[in-house]
């Protein structure tokens, strides 16, 4: 209970909700049983038919928990309301306030929940079971320790890089002006973003997407450091490099470049001033995120249904073409076998240079696949 009330739970929901009316269950009652239940695993209302009433009750210091109608009656009230998103941000407002010093880094992922009902809904890729499935994407943004700030659902499943601006324009109204790095994983690559993200003041720390060059071994070194409270140590390669996007737009970038079991794994940053075991440090952290998502899975049904209402959606919203990802993917195929018969013909041009050309054998010069001895000199 002391955890509960320091977290501030229950004073902002007072202040967001602020009665559901006189009754025996009022609202803290109320948000009490709901987050005892979710403590208890008691993932449903309607496991509350497998509990004793008495006992439960006594944890919210009543005479009873409420029945499973009584408590999904108790949830109509406040879902009628409107006030979840309000809700959420207040909340989220409050965990900036008091935890501000874990908040310089945010990582940002998505979670597809899958929808397995009758109604149609626009598909999106499963990362977990690798297929395509009629779901729903959340992105959530936690901190640097992974517990979660404040999510928003997408629009017809729209990529990363399409919900990026709104997530972080949200982000800095509930950060001010303090300096933010952005972690995410491939999804959201796009120089062109990039350089928006940095003009609007925030950091960016990702992977490299596409094909790099592979750099030599003996250019990488060992670092070593102690952060959050144990020793890590990595072989890293910094260095900077230029990318273009447009017609006219280029920025600087940083890649540290890990080497582990001869896999290279290429992290790019605006971040020049950390050292760069930091800035690998906090890329590879971002699993705190998918553990994060993987727990409250399987322990508190991150994706269950809530109800089986549904709500119209925008007609006139802008979906990506499926023909036009077609025709993308083969022009983009297409363009690689450009880009490898372009190497092979310089390649092919350069081996033929070189047969041509002259080379000193003895005392004059020959062409390369002629061998002529040196001669004596005519008395």
């Amino acid at each position: 209970m002391p955890a509960l009330i320091q977290s501030g739970f229950l004073s902002v929901a007072r202040e967001v909700y602020g009665s559901i009316g006189p009754a025996f269950y009022g609202l803290r009652s109320t948000l009490l049983v709901l987050l005892f239940m979710a403590l208890l695993r008691i993932q449903r209302p309607e496991g509350l038919k497998e509990q004793v009433p008495a006992e439960l009750g006594m944890l919210v210091g009543l005479d009873r928990s409420p029945e499973v109608k009584t408590l999904r009656h108790k949830l109509e009230r406040l879902a009628s309301l409107r006030r979840a998103e309000q809700f959420g941000q207040e909340l989220a407002r409050l965990r900036v306030e008091t935890r501000g010093e874990t908040l310089g880094f945010l990582y940002v992922d998505g979670h597809v929940r899958v929808y397995h009902g009758k109604h149609h809904l626009p598909k999106a890729h499963v990362t977990r079971m690798r297929i395509s499935l009629p779901a729903t994407s959340d992105y959530w943004i936690n901190d640097q320790v992974g517990d979660p700030l404040f999510m928003v659902t997408a629009k017809a499943n729209a990529g990363l890089v399409q919900v990026l601006p709104d997530l972080l324009a949200q982000t800095r109204k509930l950060m001010g002006d303090r300096p933010i790095t952005i972690v995410f994983d491939r999804g959201g690559w796009s120089p062109a973003l990039f350089s928006k993200l940095e003009g609007d003041g925030f950091h960016i720390l990702t992977y490299r997407k596409g094909e790099a060059e592979p750099i030599a071994e003996w250019k990488f070194t060992l670092h070593k450091a102690k952060l959050d409270g144990r020793e890590v140590e990595y072989w890293l390669n910094d260095q900077i490099l230029g990318f273009h996007f447009g017609k006219e737009g280029r920025m600087s970038l940083r890649q540290v470049t890990r080497l582990q079991d001869g896999h290279q794994t290429q992290v790019i940053t605006t971040r020049f001033d950390l050292p760069a075991i930091e800035v690998a440090h906090r890329m590879f952290q971002r699993w705190r995120q998918e553990n994060f998502f993987k727990y409250m899975r399987q322990e508190y049904m991150l994706d269950a249904l809530v109800d089986y209402g549904v709500e119209p959606d925008d007609p006139a919203r802008i979906v990506p073409n499926p023909e036009r990802r077609r025709l993308d993917k083969e022009l983009a195929a297409v363009r690689q076998e450009l880009a490898k018969l372009q190497r092979d013909y310089g390649a092919a041009a350069m081996e033929h240079q070189e047969s041509k050309r002259p080379t000193l054998r003895g005392f004059k010069l020959v062409k390369r696949h002629k061998y002529c001895p040196p001669q004596p000199p005519n008395p």
